[in-house]
């Protein structure tokens, strides 16, 4: 058996930045100012340059952040939202907290995002909000689905998709409003939760800060309610200290990935390609009717891997009885029974990767 491959191992990248982790943290510890403060003032204004967008509010978490996208559009009870059924329930579960109905969108077989063609149909007059997710690191073809919404606002998931761009427009600055995760394992991640909306719309920025921090307008004057999501002055200056490394992170993603579809040429399996500007493969995802031996075989060969996402979320326990529940979803159904996600992260080494290309030429 060929050395472990692990599917991801945070303790590399933070090693690697070991000392700039240190000096962000103390000095920190040193201000006596923890939440809210000039390190999330800095951060906001960093990555909202980096992404192209005029603003940046950051929040406590990726999920957060699409519940508050939603509300501060006047998303709530009655109201529909059209989404995926293929990114891991956060879209649902935001939805949901906002008193709206997802609206479940079949996927293009080839990217796995979300059909422009199948939307369509699905917009009906209680639809107000769009939410298109960039998964595992490909762009959603944001151009086309904009010509289809018109006037419903778009907002994009870009919590797999930090850094990819179309015509070199970033991820974070197409849509009414943007969300993103800081998770840890994300292509920018901190060192625990964390998330951010991205808007060109000064008016949706205010509302958002406001809804964030109870709904003030003013300390403890709430012009409506909000709620406490707020992202931590620690978090804030990890994702400052980590946000210069990112697009060298995304060239190695894309080098890792590009080597194992040159390594799985012929073999009989989907694999995902055209790893340029917007892809920055977050995750490397194959498809294949015999998953289960493929990564069995992997894994006998001490290389892990996962499945995002095995369950869809108009299949999940929560859904049944639900009119979400009874979406007829073909493609996201089939693709959910075939999809496998090999490691893929920039501290990958090269004899890891020589291993999984050199597994990945075996399957039969």
């Amino acid at each position: 058996m060929t050395a472990a491959v692990p599917f991801n191992d945070l303790r590399r990248q933070t090693a690697s930045l070991e000392n700039e982790l240190a000096a962000a943290v103390n000095r920190v510890l040193l201000s006596g100012w923890y939440i809210l403060g000039p390190e999330c003032t800095a951060f906001d204004e960093e990555f909202a340059a980096y992404c192209g967008a005029a603003h940046c509010v950051s929040v406590a978490n990726g999920t957060d952040a699409l519940e508050l996208a939603l509300r501060s559009l006047g998303v709530g009870p009655g109201d529909q939202v059209a989404t995926v059924a293929n990114a891991g329930g956060y879209s649902t579960a935001a939805i949901r907290q906002a008193g709206a109905e997802p609206v479940y969108v079949d996927i293009d077989p080839s990217t796995m995002n979300m059909s422009a063609v199948d939307l369509a149909p699905r917009l009906t007059p209680r639809v107000r909000a769009v939410i298109a997710t960039h998964l595992y690191g490909r762009m959603a073809d944001v151009r086309v689905l904009l010509k289809v919404t018109g006037g419903i606002p778009l907002i994009e998931d870009c919590a797999q998709s930090h850094g990819a761009s179309i015509g070199g427009k970033k991820a974070g600055s197409w849509g009414a409003l943007a969300c993103f995760s800081f998770y840890p394992t994300k292509n920018l991640g901190a060192l625990g939760d964390g998330g951010a909306i991205t808007t060109n719309d000064p008016h949706l920025a205010r509302k958002v800060k406001s809804l964030r921090q109870y709904g003030w307008s003013g300390k403890y004057h709430s012009a409506e309610y909000g709620r406490n999501s707020r992202l931590d002055e620690m978090q804030a200056a990890v994702l400052r200290t980590k946000l210069p490394h990112l697009d060298r992170w995304n060239v190695r993603r894309r080098e890792i990935a590009s080597l194992y579809t040159e390594a799985l040429a012929g073999r009989p399996v989907i694999c995902p390609r055209d790893f340029g500007e917007e892809n920055v493969a977050h995750l490397y995802v194959i498809r294949t009717t015999a998953r289960d031996a493929v990564r069995a075989a992997l894994l006998a060969r001490g290389i892990s891997t996962d499945i995002h996402y095995p369950v869809p979320d108009h299949r999940q326990e929560a859904a049944r009885g639900t009119e979400a529940g009874a979406a007829e979803l073909p493609v996201t159904e089939q693709c959910a029974g075939e999809i496998l996600t090999l490691p893929c992260f920039p501290e990958l080494e090269d004899d890891e990767i020589a291993a999984v290309a050199e597994a990945l030429r075996e399957i039969k």
